[in-house]
């Protein structure tokens, strides 16, 4: 059974997220952001309900604490529905945005694709045979789910990882945002320009030595992004 952590000071809204879920999932729950921090660590768990505001340490914060010891898929609650927020949320490294109030079915629909990415793209419980991706000093192992750059292993949350493996598969090629976004988030994509861009910005941010002169992932203005090696 997946193991969900719900961050939450609301008890609320823990309260009605737990009965939506514990038919099918094992449910945590923490109370403010440093919670949610101590209990990811402990717990190990498969996705993480996050909170924006929450006391002592806000949902912002924590996400970024969690980032740096997992790459469990962050679905991040906020009251607010401003673009702004969504794009902090998703800078921060969380995977998805929902805005409160939600309806149940949103909610169990989000959770089911981030967790089926997690174990089919981003998760390295799951191997394959397949051999690695090769761009010059980027190495995708995709047995181990595991990027390397420069001789560095580079963590990725599962949804860079599919970007990256997506972009890997098809260097040189040039994608619009919303053929990145259908193709991995496996969605219609409408109005998706904000959120592939946060996403190729963390990858960018992980993978080169120089972000704002990238030389391997770049954006063809007006058109969308490529990844290709340095001579090209």
């Amino acid at each position: 059974m997946y193991k969900v952590l719900v961050a939450d000071d609301d008890l609320s809204i823990v309260r009605i997220i737990t009965e939506m879920l514990k038919s099918e999932y094992s449910v945590i729950a923490a109370a403010d952001g440093r919670e949610a921090v101590e209990k990811a660590r402990q717990e190990k768990p498969d996705l993480i309900i996050m909170d924006v505001m929450m006391p002592r340490v806000n949902g912002i914060q924590a996400t970024v604490e969690i980032r740096r010891v997992s790459n469990a898929p962050i679905l991040m609650l906020s009251a607010k529905a401003e673009g702004s927020d969504r794009v902090i949320g998703l800078t921060s490294g969380a995977d998805d945005y929902l805005t409160k109030p939600f309806y149940k079915e949103e909610l169990t629909a989000r959770i089911q694709a981030l967790l089926r990415r997690y174990d089919q793209l981003g998760s390295i419980r799951e191997t394959e045979n397949v051999s690695s991706l090769v761009l010059d000093d980027i190495v995708l192992n995709t047995d181990e789910k595991r990027l390397t750059v420069r001789g560095e292993i580079v963590r990725l949350t599962p949804t860079e990882y599919k970007i990256m493996e997506f972009l890997m598969r098809n260097q040189g090629h040039v994608f619009s945002a919303e053929e990145i976004y259908s193709h991995v988030w496996n969605e219609e994509s409408f109005s998706v320009e904000n959120t592939v861009m946060v996403h190729i910005s963390r990858i960018r941010n992980k993978i080169e030595l120089n972000p704002r002169k990238p030389e391997y992932l770049k954006v063809i203005w007006g058109i969308g992004y490529v990844l290709e090696g340095k001579e090209s």
